[in-house]
């Protein structure tokens, strides 16, 4: 089969269908989403539950995400810290978060999640440290900003996630002026060079195209 944008998503499909399966209420906060206009940058199906899973695994508590819009990847980290685990998200959107509280109150874990408008500079400042696992999925020009925030309202062990590090092959590109493939590039230098992470990072191809992800541990 050759390598192309529709062989990608049909893989992904096929993988979707067979390890994540039918979710009535995630699918429902897909709905709403597209209905509210929101952009189409959700993570993959398969993604969720990769952030479901590595909460689980890490034993995760305190989760922080920065960037909530329609609520689609706070539900599977909702679901993962269970009933006495706590999410806080943040938005910069008020209309994006109140898409997104709908969908995670109709989801049933509206009592686990705490979202805080505002932009992320001003926003973590104000937060209590603690978190077991940080994911990162915001604008992507603030990257080093949401990793130096991580790393100070983590701990030894906490679990940084960073998404959309592919950029379609553009990160390689020195001579990019694009601000979200610099961004990019300057989030994972510092994965690379700060001594308070230890990180690697995988490419994907799926419905979401060319992209990729930066798995951290606070060290």
């Amino acid at each position: 089969m050759d390598s192309t944008a529709a062989a990608w998503s049909n893989a992904d499909a096929y993988l979707s269908d067979l390890l994540v399966g039918h979710d009535p209420d995630l699918e429902a906060a897909l709905r709403a989403q597209r209905a509210a206009g929101l952009p189409d940058i959700e993570v993959a199906p398969v993604g969720g539950k990769l952030l479901n899973l590595l909460a689980r695994i890490s034993g995760a508590r305190r989760v922080l995400e920065i960037g909530t819009l329609g609520g689609y990847s706070t539900i599977w980290l909702a679901r993962a810290v269970g009933p006495d685990g706590r999410v806080v998200t943040v938005e910069a959107e008020a209309d994006n978060a109140a898409v997104a509280r709908a969908s995670i109150d109709a989801a049933g874990v509206g009592d686990r999640v705490d979202i805080r408008i505002g932009r992320g500079v001003d926003v973590l400042p104000t937060l209590v440290g603690g978190f077991d696992l940080v994911f990162i999925d915001a604008d992507k020009e603030s990257n080093t900003i949401y990793l130096d925030w991580a790393a100070k309202l983590g701990h030894p062990g906490t679990v940084v996630v960073l998404d959309n590090i592919g950029r379609e092959g553009e990160i390689v590109r020195e001579d990019s002026t694009d601000p979200k493939v610099v961004g990019t590039r300057e989030g994972l230098r510092m994965l690379g060079e700060d001594l308070r992470f230890d990180a690697t990072a995988l490419q994907t191809v799926g419905v979401k195209g060319w992209d990729g992800v930066a798995i951290a541990v606070v060290v």
